[in-house]
């Protein structure tokens, strides 16, 4: 115990000890455990009606977790300077990995859509792997070129051409929405680096036209739209899942019609196990059980953000703005998912983190938050080392200049923000 949740005094005296954070773990865990049990809830009618064992999809799930597991594991344990120094390198191969995906015979079309890799026996979605590469990539971008960031329009600039170009791979597929997902938390993780609004703003001018014209340049998203904005009146055809979805989540009411007892899973509600699993929390366990999910992940989202936070304050910026791009990321998928299961926005194939049943999107899930608490490990160890040398400060240097000389001291974030570029600034 007291190697993940704190340090004993026999540890202290051999120097500062960092901890996994107890609360991060404590809503991962949950989340996971609550995963299970909804994932073998809404996937046994659906496995039984394929004929391949009613709990196929818990089994495929399980083992995915049990992988994910291992691998957070041995991630947490990695130190975040290696992570760092090979960011780029990582950055490269899922450039590689996203470009594979339209090789024939290695990518895989499904639903229309080619977003897998062909591994034999199961297929790998890179955007996964993008998704945790884009963050680790960007918080190493940030602290290297952290005065541009703050000063210079084209220190804003660089970050955004390289996630620009991962939602065009991602779009190519098409994936829409891991596309858009992208380029917000990049956008989120460059503006709590301290960029300027405006510098933000005029790279944003030219998104919304090319969102609307995304939007509308296909028949499948423009139906999307249409149904998402009325399911009512084509609710046997395009507004078909959005509306059963409406149905499960009204008949569970406040407490719902008890765990199993979901009647839309059995072949109403298409995705009830991976997409639209919300749909059937709501429906067996009421708001209650939505807003028992809801809370976790604001435990989850919230602490994450409050260790970058932390990380900032102790000199750990590469760990926190990764606990910031990790949490924005976890964050706004999951409110994705939660907002299209109650139709306040579009259908997007974005699954709820932990809770969907999945393949590689929960393997690397666990991935990614093994690596946020390995940034909260850093980061408690940095207060450890600023508790000890305020409790034991070092002796004073005999040359040390005399007390009553000014001392030089970094400006505040806040400040530093606000100050204007010089001109050769503008020209780089």
């Amino acid at each position: 115990m007291t190697g993940w949740f704190g340090q004993s005094q026999a540890i202290r005296k051999h120097g500062p000890q960092g901890r996994y954070d107890p609360w991060l773990l404590l809503a991962i865990v949950a989340l996971a455990a609550f995963g299970i049990v909804m994932v073998a809830s809404s996937s046994i009618a659906v496995a039984d009606g394929q004929h391949i064992g009613e709990f196929h999809y818990l089994k495929r799930h399980l083992v995915f977790l049990a992988l994910g597991t291992i691998g957070a594991v041995a991630v947490a344990r990695i130190e975040l300077k290696l992570m760092e120094k090979r960011a780029f390198l990582l950055m490269l191969v899922t450039f590689a990995l996203l470009l594979a995906v339209f090789v024939p015979h290695l990518g895989m079309r499904i639903n229309g859509a080619r977003r897998w890799i062909n591994l034999g026996l199961i297929g790998f979605q890179p955007v996964e792997l993008a998704k945790l590469a884009i963050v680790l990539y960007l918080a190493s971008y940030l602290v290297r070129h952290r005065d541009g960031v703050e000063r210079k329009f084209f220190g804003v600039f660089k970050p955004m051409l390289v996630a620009g170009f991962t939602a065009v791979l991602l779009l190519a597929q098409p994936d829409f929405g891991s596309a858009a997902l992208i380029a917000v938390v990049t956008v989120g993780m460059v503006w709590l680096a301290g960029a300027r609004m405006r510098y933000l703003g005029i790279l944003g001018l030219p998104l919304p036209p090319l969102a609307a014209w995304l939007a509308l340049s296909t028949d499948y998203r423009v139906k999307r739209l249409t149904s998402f904005l009325d399911p009512w009146k084509d609710p046997f055809n395009d507004g078909f899942q959005l509306t059963q979805a409406l149905i499960a989540i009204g008949r569970g009411q406040w407490f719902g019609v008890g765990l199993g007892g979901s009647v839309q899973k059995l072949f109403y509600l298409p995705e009830a196990h991976t997409d639209f699993i919300l749909a059937v929390i709501g429906e067996e366990l009421g708001f209650a059980g939505i807003l028992s999910v809801l809370a976790l992940f604001a435990l989850l989202v919230g602490r994450g953000l409050h260790l970058g936070l932390r990380g900032v304050e102790v000199g750990q910026r590469f760990a926190g703005y990764v606990a910031f791009g990790i949490s924005l990321l976890i964050g706004l998928q999951a409110l994705v998912s939660v907002g299209v299961n109650l139709g306040v926005l579009p259908t997007k194939g974005l699954t709820l983190p932990l809770i969907s049943s999945g393949g590689s999107s929960v393997l690397m899930t666990c991935v990614m938050l093994g690596v946020l608490l390995r940034a909260g490990y850093e980061i408690h160890r940095a207060e450890d080392i600023r508790r000890m040398a305020t409790r034991h400060p070092a002796a004073p240097v005999q040359n040390a200049a005399p007390a009553h000389a000014p001392r030089t001291r970094e400006l505040p974030l806040a400040v530093r923000g606000r100050i204007e570029p010089v001109i050769g600034d503008l020209r780089a």
